[in-house]
């Protein structure tokens, strides 16, 4: 045994900078991973602690509310609680409650709100959950209580004022912020809830409503209970439906979108540093030949020489995997972003501990496995004479093309002797190209996702958002003022009218947006991926998640409902439709006023200059409009997908830490071949520069295939990897972007020079060496 550690240890004291880099590479990823578990975590933990905690309700209904006395008499026309309970599958009922779709404003900020009426204590399904200030109070009446996303828009707490619109102007107390498992407030596409007495909400302007909350035995059986409801309630009479898993996906958003991406390329990454330890110890195995036979030769057993190399590179994992685990647990929190916020709230979550052990533990055992392999050719090297291991041949001699071309004139020696020393060696060459591109190729698809997003940012017409502003008009602004409004400003292209309704789906089983968008003679400028745009009457364009919603694909014909009159359209393409999951569907104003003539332009889509500030624009048109519109900046995946970037960046540097540790481990492989050849080299009158140029190109020539075919083979990965991920997300084929021809060729020569500016010192080292020292490493 202590024969054993002592060699270990003088193969640490020589190897320092190569089990440093393992080291790093085995931090990095497990620090990776650790943070891909947390975002999970957070993406999914915190709204179901917030539905169990509020005994949440599995679907939300939203019914018309009447004062006629004959429709509020017809079972048929009343979301009956009694009726609604004895379903099959319903556990319990919350509501109904009365509600008014108005807005409210605060400190110069609107929204749109649900104002929903609320007993004096919170129900026992679909409880608000208290964060800030406290319940109703009868002792309060104006005072209301705010869905903490609205709340974080209006910037509004206990104690702020909000008002209502009208010539009265009410105003209305905020005495607390409640947490809820509904869809949170989003500007411009859901409205936020806002919980008050039922005198104020009959009395607040606005359309009023009802809404109700099934809380079901089984949760799968959603859809089925919807439908049922729907029949026993009427389709006219239903004019929404929200789901729980609905509600799950937007609070999980783009976190768990995050964590995906960090555990895709985590996984990447331990696959290429288990290569890379493997390629490392096989490396040593034939650059320690000598020592293995001496070992074996003094009385080693082939389990004693396994043991060794596995002892070593165990070390090295498990001390780069504490490190790791330390390090995320310590200052995880502190990282910047959501990876900070997430992972503080992963820790206080259960099976944190689980994680945490098992993730480093499942890495060390992974190195492990790659390490035992080659350690385990390290059992079988015979223990023959130093000098018969050493004098076996390395490679085949020269090809007959590399002797033609050291035969022509000015062809340079050390080029063909260094492509010959890069492939001429077998099988050795091959695989070292293999590992060291790897790291590149998952680099490759990094640097596609980082544009995609920087697309997003800078293209964002290309990628179904071709309007920067939204404006809706107050309540008695008619269509040609509001379009007066907003193009008297010059940054202003086009104002396309539009309108958003809920439609019920065949089967009454769930609702989606219904937009009507633009006119036949002012058409909406679709982001079309499949088909073409709608023109005609009766046609329109759907997301990805609503055709695998319905199971259609363009061409087909859908039939909806729409406040009790069906809509039947023709799908004739696929639109790349970042929001609602992609369950929306898109047709003209015209298509749908054919339905329903009332219908009016609810909201503007505002196309604006290319060098026009959203921002500025929306400042100015504030001034003009004097509380007449409400507009909003559109938010894209871009403003959601900020953090990407960073998670990128530290990607990127994970994986170039991997492939430095291949890269310098191909340099002592170069280097120990070269060694073979000194007396060759020299003999045949080449000089030490000509010799260090030798192992240098072969470096070189090594990495610029890897860096080749990484990147030839990673721009296709990266565009079926992010389509695939538009797919499954809803948004849709269409969007990858990859890395332009600049951003790869910059890839190609960093990788290329970094490894040459690595193998410059050793390979000058091994030039120089004396031949006395050259013979005693070949004898």
């Amino acid at each position: 045994m202590r024969a054993m550690l002592r060699w270990a240890h003088a193969d640490l004291r020589t190897h320092r900078g190569e089990a440093l880099f393992l080291v790093s590479a085995t931090a990095g990823i497990v620090a990776s991973l650790l943070v891909a578990a947390a975002l999970f975590g957070y993406a999914t933990n915190p709204w179901q602690r917030v539905f169990a905690q509020s005994h949440g309700a599995h679907v939300w209904l939203h019914t018309g509310r009447t004062t006629d006395l004959a429709r509020t008499t017809d079972p048929a026309r009343t979301a009956d609680p009694a009726r609604l309970a004895a379903l099959d599958g319903v556990a319990a009922v919350a509501g109904p409650y009365d509600t008014v779709a108005t807005t409210v404003a605060s400190r110069g900020a609107r929204a749109a709100v649900e104002l929903r009426a609320a007993p004096a204590r919170p129900p026992a399904t679909g409880r608000p959950l208290i964060t800030a200030g406290r319940w109703l109070d009868p002792a309060t009446p104006d005072g209301v209580v705010l869905e903490s996303g609205l709340a974080a828009a209006l910037v509004a707490g206990p104690g702020d004022t909000l008002t209502l619109p009208g010539a009265a102007a009410r105003a209305l107390t905020v005495v607390g912020v409640a947490d809820t498992a509904e869809p949170r407030y989003r500007p411009g596409e859901r409205a936020g809830t806002v919980w008050a007495t039922a005198d104020t909400v009959r009395a607040a302007p606005g359309r009023p409503g009802r809404v109700t909350g099934l809380r079901l035995t089984d949760g799968d059986d959603a859809e089925y209970v919807v439908q049922r409801a729907v029949t026993a309630l009427g389709a006219d009479a239903v004019t929404d439906v929200t789901h729980w898993q609905q509600a799950r996906a937007e609070a999980q958003g783009d976190t768990r979108l995050l964590g995906r991406v960090l555990g895709l390329f985590g996984l990447g990454a331990l696959a290429a540093a288990a290569l890379a330890v493997f390629g490392a110890i096989s490396t040593r195995v034939r650059g320690h030949l000598r020592d293995i036979s001496v070992l074996k030769a003094i009385g080693f057993t082939p389990g004693q020489v396994v043991r060794v190399f596995l002892a070593q590179h165990l070390a090295y994992a498990v001390l780069g995997a504490a490190l790791a685990t330390t390090a995320v647990q310590a200052l995880g929190s502190r990282l910047p972003g959501r990876p900070g916020d997430a992972v503080g709230v992963w820790q206080g979550l259960p099976g944190h501990t689980a994680a945490l052990l098992g993730v480093p533990a499942a890495v060390v055992a992974l190195i492990g496995a790659a390490t035992g392999l080659a350690a385990w050719r390290a059992g079988r090297v015979p223990p023959v004479p130093a000098g018969s291991a050493a004098a076996a041949p390395a490679g085949r001699g020269l090809s007959r093309p590399a002797l033609r071309a050291l035969a022509l004139p000015g062809v340079p020696a050390p080029l063909v002797l260094g492509w010959h020393r890069a492939f001429g060696r077998g099988r050795q060459a091959p695989a070292t190209v293999a590992r060291l591109a790897l790291p590149l190729l998952l680099i490759t698809v990094v640097l596609g996702a980082w544009t995609t997003i920087e697309r997003f940012d800078t293209r964002p017409e290309q990628l179904g958002l071709p309007a920067a502003l939204t404006a809706r008009p107050a309540d008695g602004l008619g269509d040609r003022e509001a379009r007066a409004l907003l193009q008297r400003s010059p940054d202003v292209l086009d104002a396309h009218r539009g309108l958003e309704v809920a439609a019920l789906v065949p089967g009454q089983t769930g609702t989606i947006a219904l937009r009507g968008l633009g006119t036949r003679q002012d058409p909406y400028p679709y982001t079309v991926a499949e088909g073409r745009p709608a023109a005609g009457p009766d046609e329109a364009v759907a997301g990805q998640g609503l055709l695998d919603l319905l199971g259609v694909g363009v061409g087909d014909w859908v039939r909806l409902t729409v406040g009790g009159r069906p809509q039947v359209l023709h799908i004739v393409g696929r639109s790349i439709e970042p929001g609602n999951g992609g369950r929306t569907v898109s047709t003209s104003l015209d298509t749908l006023r054919e339905n329903d003539p009332a219908l009016e332009p609810a909201v503007y889509h505002l196309r604006l200059r290319p060098d026009a500030d959203p921002g500025t624009v929306r400042s100015e048109l504030l001034r003009e409009a004097r509380g007449r519109l409400d507009i909003h900046e559109v938010s894209g995946p871009a403003d959601r997908l900020a953090a990407l970037r960073g998670v990128a960046a530290g990607l990127i540097a994970v994986l170039a830490l991997i492939g430095l540790t291949e890269v310098s481990t191909a340099i002592g492989g170069a280097v120990r071949d070269g060694e073979r050849d000194l007396l060759a080299l020299k003999a045949i009158g080449l000089s030490p520069r000509q010799v260090t140029a030798v192992t240098l190109t072969a470096v070189g020539l090594t990495t610029l295939t890897a860096a080749a075919a990484g990147t030839a083979l990673g721009v296709p990965l990266a565009h079926w990897l992010i389509d695939q991920e538009g797919r499954t997300s809803g948004v849709g084929a269409g969007i990858a972007h990859g890395p332009t021809p600049l951003h790869l060729l910059a890839l190609i020569v960093t990788a290329v020079a970094g490894a040459v500016a690595l193998a410059v010192l050793p390979a000058a080292r091994a030039a120089r060496r004396r031949l006395a020292d050259t013979l005693s490493a070949l004898a």
